[in-house]
C-alpha cells in the first residue's frame, strides 16, 4: 500500500482559473503550471496535505505533449480529463486522494470516490 497521498490537478480547469493569457499558449501554460508544482512533491501543501506528495497534473488537448519533470507525474488524457482524473482516484482507493478543480460535476465525482476536493485557490500559496 502507497503510503504517500496523492495530489491531482486538473491542469485545464487550473490554468483556466486565472486570466493571464493562458489561451494564447496553453501549453506553455501547463508547463509552468507543472513547474510550480516541483516543490510540492517534497514540502507538501501546509498544513492540510504533508509530505512527502505524488504529483499528478493532468493536461488534455493542446497541452497534451507536457512532458513529466522530477516532482511531477504528467498524464495527457486521451479524451476526457475529467474521466482521466476519476480513473486515477479510483486505482488508488487505500491512499489518501487530493483533488485540485473548480469544476462542479468533477467534485462531485471524486468526492463520491472519496478524494477530498480543493479548488485552485487552495494551490496558490503552495504553488506560486
Amino acid at each position: 500500500m502507497q503510503t504517500s497521498p496523492l495530489l491531482v490537478v486538473d491542469g485545464a480547469n487550473v490554468v483556466g482559473s486565472r486570466p493571464n493569457g493562458w489561451w494564447r499558449d496553453r501549453a506553455g501554460a501547463a508547463a509552468r503550471l507543472r513547474d510550480a508544482l516541483v516543490p510540492l512533491a517534497e514540502r507538501g501543501v501546509p498544513p492540510e496535505l504533508a509530505p512527502p506528495v505524488e504529483v499528478v497534473l493532468v493536461v488534455e488537448g493542446a497541452a497534451r505533449d507536457v512532458p513529466a519533470v522530477p516532482g511531477v507525474r504528467v498524464v495527457s488524457a486521451p479524451r476526457s480529463g475529467d474521466d482521466t482524473i476519476v480513473e486515477l482516484v479510483a486505482a488508488a482507493p487505500d491512499r489518501r486522494r487530493v483533488v485540485v478543480t473548480a469544476d462542479r460535476e468533477l467534485r462531485a465525482r471524486v468526492a463520491a470516490l472519496g478524494a477530498e476536493v480543493h479548488g485552485p485557490r487552495w494551490l496558490r500559496p503552495a504553488a506560486g
